[in-house]
C-alpha cells in the first residue's frame, strides 16, 4: 500500500475544502466513510491517494430524521444501524431488507449507506488490476472472457453490474440524494444518480470531482397501503453480492395495484427499473397469473453474454414470485 496522509474532516464543508486544497497542490485524494471497500482497493493499488479524507467524525451524518415531507438518512449511517432502525423497518421495509442483506455482520457494522451506493464494481478484471475500461484502459475483457456475473441489461461498452444492494431499493422508493461539493449543493433523484457506461465507461454515478454524497431523502410512506420487499439471490450464503435481486414497492387498494416500482439489481451497470412491468400492474388486480405475466415481461430486452444466460429465467421467476408474494 502506498503511503498517504489521513485527514479527519470536521464537517462536510471542511471535507470539501480539504479535497479542494489537495487538488490545488496536485495531490490525489480518496474519500472514506466506513472504508470497507476503499481499504481493499488501496491494498491492491487500484486507488493510490496522497490524502485520505475521512468522514466518520462528522456529526449528525449517521442518523435518521423525520423531515418535511419525508425522512432524511445521513450518508454515514452504517448499514447495520439502518437495517435496525424502527422507522425504516416500519415504513421502508425494502430498504431495511436490502441493508441487512449486505455482506456479513462485521462489514455491515462498518460500511455506510453512502459507501454502499458509491462503491466501485466488483468485476474480477477490475479488482485484479487489468487495464480495463474501469481501470484506465480501453477494453472490457468480460465481453469475450469470464462473464458469468455480468450484465444482461444495459451493457456496453462495459458490462459490469452495479454492486449495491441499497441502490435498487432507493430507486424503487423514489429517493433523492443531497450532494455537496465545491460548487455548492444539489439534489439528484436516485434514478438519475447512477449512470450507464455509454455516458462514461470509467464512472458509475454523477458525482463530480470533489463532491460528497451527504444525505438520502425518502418521501413519506406512512400509508398502510404501501407494501415493499427486497429479494436477493446469491451464489453463496454470505460475503457476496447479488447474482440477481429485486426491489418491489407497490401501493395497494386491497388487491388492486394503484402504483408500482420494480427495480432489479445484479443484472445491469445501474439499478435496472422495469417501467413496462410497472405499467402492466398499475390499476390491475394482482393475481398469480398477472404476476407470472409480469415475470415474463421483466426479461424483455435482455441480452445475455456467453456465460450468464442463466440470469434470464432467474429474473423471470424472481419478479413473478416477489410480486405475488407481496399480495399473498
Amino acid at each position: 500500500m502506498k503511503a498517504f496522509t489521513n485527514a479527519n474532516a470536521r464537517s462536510i464543508s471542511d471535507a470539501v475544502s480539504l479535497i479542494a486544497r489537495a487538488r490545488q497542490e496536485n495531490r490525489s485524494v480518496a474519500i472514506a466513510g466506513g472504508g470497507s471497500d476503499l481499504l481493499g482497493q488501496m491494498k491492491e493499488r487500484l486507488v493510490t491517494p496522497d490524502l485520505l479524507v475521512r468522514l466518520a467524525a462528522i456529526k449528525n451524518l449517521d442518523t435518521v430524521k423525520v423531515t418535511n415531507p419525508g425522512v432524511t438518512i445521513g450518508g454515514q449511517m452504517t448499514l447495520a444501524a439502518l437495517a435496525a432502525n424502527a422507522l425504516i423497518r416500519g415504513e421502508f421495509a425494502v430498504l431495511a431488507q436490502a441493508a441487512e442483506g449486505v455482506a456479513t455482520p462485521q462489514i455491515r457494522n462498518v460500511a455506510t449507506l453512502a459507501g454502499n451506493l458509491c462503491q466501485r464494481p466488483w468485476c474480477w478484471y477490475y479488482r485484479n488490476g487489468f487495464k480495463c475500461l474501469k481501470n484506465g484502459g480501453t477494453t472490457c475483457y468480460s465481453v469475450t472472457g469470464e462473464n458469468e456475473f455480468h450484465a444482461i441489461f444495459g451493457g456496453g461498452p462495459s458490462y459490469i453490474v452495479h454492486p449495491s444492494d441499497t441502490a435498487p431499493a432507493l430507486v424503487a422508493l423514489d429517493a433523492s440524494f443531497r450532494i455537496v461539493g465545491p460548487s455548492g449543493e444539489r439534489r439528484v433523484p436516485a434514478a438519475d444518480f447512477f449512470t450507464l457506461p455509454t455516458v462514461n465507461s470509467a464512472r458509475e454515478n454523477v458525482l463530480a470531482d470533489g463532491e460528497i454524497l451527504a444525505e438520502i431523502i425518502l418521501p413519506s410512506r406512512g400509508r398502510a397501503s404501501i407494501r415493499s420487499t427486497y429479494h436477493k439471490i446469491l451464489d453463496r450464503e454470505a460475503w457476496t453480492h447479488a447474482v440477481v435481486s429485486a426491489a418491489v414497492v407497490m401501493e395497494m387498494d386491497k388487491d388492486v395495484c394503484r402504483r408500482a416500482r420494480i427495480v432489479l439489481g445484479g443484472v445491469a451497470p445501474i439499478p435496472w427499473r422495469l417501467p413496462e412491468v410497472e405499467a402492466m400492474l398499475t390499476g390491475q388486480r394482482v393475481t398469480p397469473e398477472l404476476a407470472a405475466k409480469a415475470g415474463e415481461a421483466a426479461v424483455t430486452g435482455a441480452r445475455p453474454l456467453a456465460k450468464n444466460g442463466y440470469k434470464v429465467p432467474m429474473v423471470r421467476a424472481m419478479v413473478a414470485r416477489t410480486v405475488a408474494g407481496l399480495v399473498a
